[in-house]
């Protein structure tokens, strides 16, 4: 195919050489409405190219296929039968690929430790979750990926599962035996969907990890925002085989998906994908080999611990992503959140996440030798400052088995059922009616219908103490809980 062709980028163009004068939405008029207070901060061309993709970038017919062309570049670019774009972020594309694969009342097997987006998922989908619970990392207290044995067990003891999803990398960076986990999951004719948000970049350069694709999965989700070109909010859904039909997956992201998809996001789907077709090798190449001497230096520096390839070295995870910088910063005396916290009002950087005890920051091919000296620079006088930072009461964290908790009800029905609102000292024991998520990274401590134990509470409780944020708890300060109510 003829990667130089952009055709969202290309309409686009054609809409304004032509002038068009638009009485539909949206309501500023590609401008001219707009308030000059608001251009003058985002830019004019914002929203110049707000424009329909129906009777704006093609007609009422949608002839000219815009779209569906750019689609299948993006497919042939990364190696999948066929791609569709989402706006709505991948948030919405896993529910979306979820229930394509699994209706209300049907079993999926889900990694436990998934993002809340997936934990949301089972609510509104109201599929039942067979758990399949991480590898689980004591020293650096972090969940890696399951491996295939354990997915093959939970298919054999669950063979009415309808499928898997499958995180991988992880917020961490850390990756799956995708293709051996595929390679079960096809053993018992039953689909893999593999939310890899993280890894939009993994199909242009031979050195990342395995692409699900090219490692067997039947529907990857990407975020392209997240370590590729796109703008927020840039998601994309691949899918190979026969396992999950194309024509159900159009059907349910119709069912969850807007009815008023962004040009701006497809346009800039469209350029990244000529992006990285035309230079990705090369410009991952530089941005790889930048990763490197960040992650060498950090490395050089007293308390800082970064994280490689040691953690595949001793069979934690099957890989990791080298573009994901992701630093042990406890022997500072001080936690990843107070670090990131501490960058960004010293030294204006913004980590991309942060917990208890790591902080994390992408390298992209945006970036260059001024963001990478700028990053090292701080990580510098962070180490040197680190005593000036105030002590803040530690996060009691849970052994492992702590945190597999009983599912007494399915999700969906505590998370609709009729509930009581307790004191945290007498939660233990009930059945949670929300979900519990220290954020970042955003993975559920405890899911509705999960049996709360004390040991989960007094970890979330030290946890707000220390400064965790915990924004879909009814009550973030988990003083109170929802639990389903007894009656």
């Amino acid at each position: 195919m003829d990667h130089s062709r952009v055709p969202v980028l290309e309409a686009l163009q054609e809409f304004r050489r032509r002038g068009d004068v638009v009485f539909g939405p949206p309501g500023h008029k590609q401008g001219r409405g707009v308030d000059p207070r608001v251009a003058e901060i985002v830019g004019m061309d914002v929203f110049r190219s707000d424009v329909l993709s129906l009777n704006g970038l093609d007609d009422r017919r949608q002839s000219q296929g815009v779209l569906s062309q750019a689609q299948d570049l993006m497919a042939d670019a990364v190696g999948a039968e066929q791609a569709f774009f989402s706006t709505c972020g991948s948030s919405l594309s896993v529910k979306t690929a979820m229930l394509a694969v699994a209706g209300p009342g049907e079993k999926l097997l889900l990694s436990r430790n998934a993002h809340k987006s997936v934990i949301s998922a089972v609510v509104v989908n109201g599929v039942e979750p067979i758990w399949v619970h991480p590898k689980f990392d004591r020293e650096r207290h972090i969940a890696h990926p399951p491996e295939p044995d354990d997915v093959r067990r939970r298919l054999r003891e669950h063979p009415d599962a309808k499928g898997m999803l499958l995180i991988s990398p992880t917020d961490w960076g850390t990756c799956a035996d995708i293709r051996g986990v595929a390679r079960a999951c096809h053993e018992f004719d039953v689909p893999l969907i593999v939310d890899e948000a993280w890894g939009a970049h993994l199909p242009f350069h031979s050195e990342l990890p395995a692409w699900g694709m090219h490692a067997e999965a039947d529907l990857v989700v990407t975020s392209v925002h997240k370590m590729g070109g796109a703008i927020e909010q840039s998601s994309v859904f691949h899918l190979q085989y026969d396992r999950i039909s194309p024509e159900v997956l159009k059907q349910r992201e119709d069912l969850l998906g807007t009815t008023s998809a962004s040009t701006l996001v497809y346009a800039t789907l469209d350029g990244w994908r000529r992006q990285m077709v035309e230079h990705g090798h090369d410009l991952l190449d530089v941005a790889l080999r930048r990763a490197e001497r960040v992650r060498a230096a950090a490395g050089d520096l007293p308390g800082l611990r970064p994280m490689g390839g040691e953690i595949v070295d001793e069979g934690l995870a099957a890989d990791f992503d080298p573009l994901k910088i992701v630093i042990d910063v406890r022997e500072l005396g001080i936690s990843g959140m107070q670090a990131a916290e501490w960058l960004r009002a010293e030294r204006h950087v913004d980590v991309g996440g942060s917990d208890s005890c790591r902080l994390s920051a992408s390298i992209t091919h945006a970036d260059d030798d001024e963001t990478e000296k700028v990053l090292l620079d701080a990580l510098r006088a962070l180490v040197d400052r680190a005593d000036t930072i105030e002590r803040r009461p530690p996060v009691h964290l849970p052994e492992p088995s702590d945190l597999e908790l009983e599912q007494a009800m399915l999700p969906r029905e505590a998370f609709f059922a009729e509930v009581d609102h307790v004191p945290a000292e007498q939660a233990a024991g009930r059945v949670a009616a929300e979900m519990i998520s220290p954020y970042p990274p955003g993975v559920p401590a405890i899911a509705p219908g999960e049996v709360i134990t004390a040991e989960v509470l007094d970890y979330l409780r030290s946890g707000v103490e220390h400064g965790v944020l915990i924004p879909d708890a009814a009550d973030p300060s988990v003083k109170t809980l929802r639990v389903v109510a007894r009656r």
